[in-house]
């Protein structure tokens, strides 16, 4: 059963969307169990704030609901605080998921470092604690 807050952001998922111009898009999921994730960084130059955070989710109404909160947890913070958000922090801020749903708090987090990653890359920065993300999702068996 779903917590009333994973219904909420499932059925009005917030931040959903592109964003032209991104400072970072992080994309993770794999195609062939359904969960494909992307998020969107607006990174201010001066202060490294997230000005604004968008996603993109094909997958199941947990998938949405994760991607939606992630957002929410990351607009507005640094981008090192943004590095802080875990998926334990995901799962708790939207009161719990199924154990069979666990997995996609771990996307939002994941897609949320690819993101951050992608944002380091272009902007030639080192962002300490943050590792590369995995293969991509193309590349995946």
């Amino acid at each position: 059963m779903y917590s009333e807050k994973v219904m909420d952001h499932f059925t009005n998922p917030r931040n959903v969307g592109e964003i032209e111009d991104a400072s970072g898009v992080g994309t993770v999921g794999n195609a062939k169990c359904g969960d494909i994730m992307r998020i969107y960084l607006d990174v201010d130059e001066d202060t490294k704030v997230i000005k604004d955070c968008k996603f993109k989710t094909f997958g199941c109404g947990a998938a949405v609901a994760t991607s939606s909160m992630a957002t929410e947890m990351v607009m507005g913070k640094t981008i090192y605080e943004a590095l802080q958000v875990t998926n334990k922090a995901v799962m708790e801020a939207l009161d719990g998921l199924p154990p069979v749903k666990v997995h996609c708090s771990l996307l939002a987090e994941e897609a949320i470092h690819a993101a951050l990653w992608d944002y380091a890359q272009k902007h030639n920065i080192e962002i300490e604690g943050l590792k590369p993300p995995k293969a991509d999702i193309n590349d995946e068996e």
